[in-house]
């Protein structure tokens, strides 16, 4: 299905501006597409690169462009603890070395050895669960980028006394490197097992978090970014990333 999307600004932009600022592709992958004919406004085909989108019209990529935004390689991985995400330190092991095709889900060719795959969103290495690595810079942009208003969701076991101001400390109030942390979503599913959903990724933020209100963190699970979720994807086996999904990914 090829992607479409109104646009909902206050004023007319350009094609190629709003592109870029939405994350679906840069501004001269953009004007490539234009030239090539493969971008339309309700229903016509652009030929002017300075062209504008106003307000409450349908932007239209064909599949062509669409398959040809979608030629990097995103994986899903559910990243064992004692696996880095990304470059290895000496002696540490990357998560990539799980790229096998023993532990492949599904169909998809296994990466190459030299492939560049780097992580979307870290996890630690004292950390498990849902990892994406991918060399698809859209995929990048929609999750980590600046204007990325993807949720994370992490299931946390801790030792310590979790109590009703403690988690309201959690959900507001602490503060991590001079910045006040954005508003959490923290709730208990048992006595000392939390949900935290994050709609930021500070360094080590769950682990600073709890730290602060004198809690430890004994295991730390990702579930879901975004529209992606584990879905009993066994530790150490991954999966491509589907056209649907990442379609969901960039709200299309």
């Amino acid at each position: 299905m090829a992607f479409a999307r109104v646009y909902d600004g206050p004023e007319p932009v350009r094609i190629n501006k709003w592109l870029g600022q939405t994350g679906v592709c840069s501004r001269r992958e953009a004007d490539a597409l234009i030239a090539d004919g493969l971008v339309s406004i309700d229903g016509e085909v652009v030929t002017d690169a300075g062209r504008k989108l106003s307000p409450g019209q349908t932007l239209t990529l064909a599949d062509r462009a669409e398959a040809a935004l979608s030629q990097g390689v995103t994986i899903v991985m559910h990243k064992p603890v004692g696996y880095v995400s990304g470059q290895p330190e000496p002696g540490k092991v990357p998560a990539v070395r799980l790229l096998t095709a023993e532990n492949r889900i599904g169909d998809g060719e296994v990466p190459a050895a030299d492939a560049s795959l780097p992580p979307i969103g870290r996890l630690d290495e004292d950390s498990r669960g849902l990892l994406l690595l991918s060399s698809d810079g859209v995929v990048a942009k929609a999750v980590i980028g600046p204007a990325s208003t993807l949720d994370k969701e992490y299931v946390v076991r801790v030792a310590g006394d979790v109590t009703e101001k403690t988690l309201a400390t959690l959900r507001y109030g602490i503060m991590l490197d001079g910045r006040q942390l954005k508003r959490a979503r923290v709730s208990r599913m048992e006595q000392n097992r939390l949900r935290f959903v994050l709609t930021e990724g500070r360094n080590r933020q769950i682990r600073r978090m709890c730290e602060r209100v004198d809690l430890e963190v004994t295991d730390l699970m990702r579930v879901r970014i975004g529209p992606i979720r584990l879905d009993g994807l066994a530790e150490g086996r991954w999966r491509r990333l589907t056209p649907e999904e990442r379609a969901a990914l960039l709200g299309g």
